[in-house]
């Protein structure tokens, strides 16, 4: 597979690198039969901070400041479709902040994830290697947006955590996780001796 010029870094690596090694690892005889990462979405809740069925503007304005400054994109506002009075959740209402990244953002965001987050998670341990669904989708979550080096925590009113979701195509939970090792993707290593 042939690289573009000022393709991302992870993009390059996943082409020139991971996918042959995914063809050989798996037995796939057809690059098209390779998993493909398709889109990254991350969203933080927000229903817990509504007050009198209204987002605070300084919450809000947190929440919409810090996802625009880690994706690069304008994130949405996602409403609730039913009212569940167990959560105190009315239809209509802020129920979360959602940003969706595909292409070369998408890649951009992963290496940054890999790279710059995670390691500067506290008390780090590595990540679950139990969160991919039937379809090799990957979920993580982060307690604060303070990983995050570009964000300003001296500028922040309040700290929330978000939900990364890493979406795969013709995938299964064995490649991803294979894919993402392979991209650098810090997961818990098995115990060695443990019975």
């Amino acid at each position: 597979m042939v690289a573009e010029k000022n393709m991302p870094r992870l993009r390059q690596l996943y082409l020139e690198t991971v996918a042959p090694r995914l063809m050989e690892e798996f037995g796939l005889k057809n690059r098209h039969q390779l998993p493909r990462i398709t889109k990254i979405i991350v969203n933080c809740g927000v229903g817990r901070f509504l007050e009198n069925q209204k987002l605070k503007p300084e919450i809000r304005d947190t929440v919409f400041d810090t996802l625009s400054t880690i994706t690069g994109q304008k994130p949405i506002l996602i409403k609730a479709v039913k009212s569940v009075s167990n959560f105190k959740v009315r239809a209509g209402s802020p129920s979360a902040v959602m940003v969706t990244m595909r292409s070369d953002r998408m890649w951009h965001f992963l290496d940054r994830l890999i790279n710059l987050a995670i390691p500067r998670i506290k008390d780090f341990r590595g990540l679950k290697d139990t969160s991919f669904d039937p379809g090799g989708n990957y979920s993580l979550g982060l307690t604060e947006q303070a990983v995050w080096p570009e964000i300003n925590m001296a500028k922040v009113t309040f700290t929330h955590g978000m939900h990364v979701n890493i979406v795969f195509e013709d995938s299964n939970p064995q490649m991803s996780k294979f894919l993402l090792a392979e991209l650098g993707m810090p997961f818990v290593r098995p115990e060695v001796g443990a019975a």
